[in-house]
């Protein structure tokens, strides 16, 4: 499947931003599970300083400077991905959870390696006794990781509202488990702070999802959406992805942009600001299926 993909970034200010430093990662990656085959990042007014760099994840990051005063900031990333079909391993063969540790310490390949970083917290992602104990009746001992990892992502399905608005940035992954609501950022979070509190490497993967129109309506411009999920990493199978919002494994309705230990390091836009007082924000995605 091959989508070509506009994501547009405004920011209003009430007064005259001065100066502004911000990092865009907004760049798909391209992977065994997706291929960029075109991206253009425009960004207005045209910045002073336009840097791209692979930060040390394997994002692709694009870092620019404003000096001159606007009211007005534009960032639009157009891409064109090819995705390929996920094939997940049988889960009832997939190795017991409680032996993933075990498996490590005997082998030590590069990849298990390259995951023992996201087995520990992370500045949105605490490892506490509060996510085990929730991640536990879906993890007896002995049971095969995967079909834990499933069962785990329907439960914060049936468990948790998907309400947007209802929280934000500043909303910790414990407000999160007390409150039973969200949007997808907090969902892939909390599933991620209860596999890691159970020793399970597990990493944040920001992107976007195809979304389809009701029956019988057009679909409406700009009314896809910036989306997370995240990957457990099963030795020997590698990374698999869940979409605990939709209880679902991620397939070719999934782009991946980035993937990090959590949102903090690959949120699209972030940086720092002089002036601008009170600003307003507004993100319009569009995933159309050539």
């Amino acid at each position: 499947m091959i989508y070509s993909i506009r994501h547009v970034t405004q920011y209003m200010y009430d007064s005259p931003m001065t100066f502004g430093q911000n990092r865009a990662t907004v760049e798909p990656r391209s992977s065994i599970m997706q291929k960029r085959l075109d991206f253009d990042l425009l960004i207005e007014p045209h910045p002073s300083e336009l840097v791209a760099f692979t930060d040390f994840f394997g994002n692709t990051v694009h870092y620019f400077t404003i000096n001159t005063p606007l009211s007005e900031l534009k960032i639009q990333a157009t891409s064109r991905v090819e995705c390929f079909k996920r094939l997940a391993p049988e889960a009832s063969l997939t190795p017991a959870w409680d032996t993933i540790q075990s498996i490590f310490q005997s082998r030590n390949t590069a990849e298990d390696y390259e995951a023992f970083q996201y087995q520990y917290e992370s500045p949105f992602v605490p490892i506490d006794t509060v996510f085990r104990d929730y991640a536990l009746p879906s993890f007896e001992p002995g049971r095969p990781i995967l079909e834990g990892v499933l069962d785990l992502t329907a439960r914060i399905h049936h468990d948790f509202e998907y309400q947007p608005f209802s929280t934000d940035i500043t909303t910790s992954t414990y407000e999160v488990m007390e409150i039973r609501k969200g949007v997808c950022q907090d969902f892939a979070h909390l599933q991620i702070a209860c596999l890691r509190s159970l020793g399970l490497p597990a990493r944040y993967v920001s992107g976007y999802l195809r979304t389809s129109p009701p029956p019988g309506q057009e679909r409406l411009q700009g009314s896809d959406a910036s989306h997370a999920w995240l990957s457990v990493y099963i030795p020997d199978a590698g990374w698999i992805d869940v979409d605990p919002t939709n209880n679902i494994l991620v397939s070719t309705d999934h782009i991946t942009i980035a993937w990090g230990r959590d949102y903090d390091e690959v949120s699209p836009v972030k940086g720092t600001v002089f002036g601008g007082g009170n600003h307003s924000v507004n993100v319009s995605v569009d995933v159309i299926p050539e």
